[in-house]
């Protein structure tokens, strides 16, 4: 599990305990009085008999008091373990993880290094570059495999995750079917459903659909994860100016209402069952009607709704490492180091999304070896300042004295190694063997690296039972389908 820093003695504060409760206050108001509407009557039947809710037809409203309940009973804490069984994430307080993002549509090539429309294989190969990665904590698909029947897409992207990253993961899926396949292969690499559910490897995610709404499939998804104990994100994604409020307040308060009714739903089908928080905090941008990725106004709501999730004490779904630039040039710089170092300040938990590019339509790999470096130097950073008899180095000053130097001293050397960041890509060399070098950027530096990875690195590969295991199940499904 990566190590992580000391808490920090301060953070970037956006809101203040009055605001918060504010913000929660005003998001009660729409669940108890305002409603949502709620498709599923199973999840409709839960909410009246286990919180008292009021039904009128699929308009559901439900009391103040369920949700301080529910919120009582969500884990603060959930831990997560690789493919072995290793403790790989704490997801809760200030811990911050990172990880790629699911189904983009199109994709930079490796190796021609062009765009073009994204296939399983570039699954596999994302999986097999983060494995090699290890700033990248957790992976998701990547890419939206345009060669693979849509039904079978999110298995297929399964099975080349699993195969090539010992790395938990962060899952979609089109409904509880295939969910339940991916289930029962996690099931099978832990030795049964209860020992997953001590050690869960993978998340799933879930989105209301914004405003005000729950789809039938993504309900059924949550109850399948409150019966199994499968860690599952319940995180809006309301698109200010479109679909939420323009305002940062009224955005994040609509946001946070609508993740809080499924918390509901979903701690009275297993109350204790693990559960992230969070926001999508998308800006519609009036001038080319573009849902933005990266824009001061998106820094600001989403650090808004990170304080919530503290606030609250519940682990929170976050982002890093994205860009709305089409390619990886100087803009994309700017914009995976502000937000990365953002979420890290903020002490966001689990941090998705690295290497998107074009409004999340497009990814590159050289973007995600990028991240990973800014991820080691904030990591780095924002180690805190240790202070003792041994750090302020009175013996060892007053040993050198007046005009010496501390080179030789014993003192730099127990500490030159774990004081000094080493760089793997930002350049410390000097013109002359920079030149020699090549010239080198920043990004093609980047690519010499990923293409280094691609070559040597050799992930760990599934034993032959559980291959077998794998094989058959997603084979058994995809064959149901066609």
């Amino acid at each position: 599990m990566t190590d992580l820093p000391a808490v920090l003695e301060s953070r970037l504060k956006m809101l203040s305990d009055e605001k918060c409760q504010m913000i929660y206050d005003a998001a009660l108001t729409i669940i108890s009085e305002m409603g949502m509407t709620v498709p599923h009557a199973e999840a409709r039947e839960i909410l009246v008999k286990g919180a008292g809710a009021t039904v009128e037809g699929e308009l559901v409203k439900i009391p103040r008091e369920a949700v301080d309940a529910a919120r009582a009973t969500v884990p603060s804490m959930i831990p997560v373990y690789d493919r072995n069984g290793e403790p790989a994430m704490q997801l809760g307080g200030y811990n911050s993880f990172f990880g790629t993002g699911s189904d983009l549509m199109s994709i930079y090539d490796f190796e021609t290094r062009e765009r073009r429309l994204s296939v399983l294989a570039d699954t596999a190969r994302m999986a097999h570059l983060c494995d090699g990665l290890p700033n990248i904590d957790f992976i998701m698909s990547a890419a939206h495999p345009h060669d693979i029947d849509a039904y079978a897409s999110y298995l297929e992207c399964f099975r080349a995750m699993v195969s090539n990253t010992t790395k938990p993961m962060v899952m979609t899926a089109a409904g509880v079917e295939d969910l339940e396949v991916m289930w029962k292969i996690a099931s099978a690499f832990r030795g049964g459903a209860e020992q997953l559910r001590e050690k869960p490897y993978f998340i799933q995610y879930g989105e209301p659909v914004s405003p005000l709404q729950h789809a039938p499939e993504v309900l059924d998804k949550l109850l399948f994860c409150a019966d199994w104990g499968i860690p599952l994100i319940y995180s809006p994604a309301p698109i200010a100016g479109a679909t939420a409020p323009i305002t940062h307040a009224g955005h994040i308060v609509q946001a946070v209402a609508e993740s809080l009714f499924g918390v509901v739903i979903h701690q009275l089908r297993r109350p204790g069952s693990p559960l992230l928080t969070g926001m999508g905090p998308v800006k519609l941008d009036m001038n080319t009607v573009q849902a933005l990725y990266n824009s001061a106004e998106y820094y600001t709501t989403y650090l808004g709704i990170t304080e919530m999730a503290k606030w609250m004490d519940i682990p929170n779904w976050g982002y890093a490492g994205t860009s709305d630039s089409q390619c990886v040039d100087a803009n994309a710089g700017i914009d995976i180091t502000e937000l990365t170092l953002l979420s890290m300040q903020a002490g966001s938990n689990l941090n998705h999304d690295i290497g998107y590019l074009d409004f999340g339509l497009s990814g590159a790999g050289e973007l995600v070896v990028l991240t990973d470096e800014v991820i080691s130097m904030n990591r780095r950073a924002l180690e805190g300042i240790e202070v003792s008899e041994e750090t302020l180095a009175l013996d060892t000053i007053a040993a050198v004295g007046q005009g010496g130097d501390f080179l030789g001293q014993k003192h730099t050397k127990r500490h030159v190694r774990k004081l000094q960041w080493r760089p793997t890509i930002l350049n410390r060399s000097t013109q002359k063997n920079w030149e020699a070098d090549g010239a080198p950027d920043a990004t093609e530096k980047a690519h010499r690296k990923l293409v280094d990875i691609m070559t040597n690195h050799k992930p760990e590969p599934l034993s032959a039972e559980m291959k077998q295991t794998v094989d058959g199940l997603v084979d058994a499904y995809v064959a149901a389908g066609e």
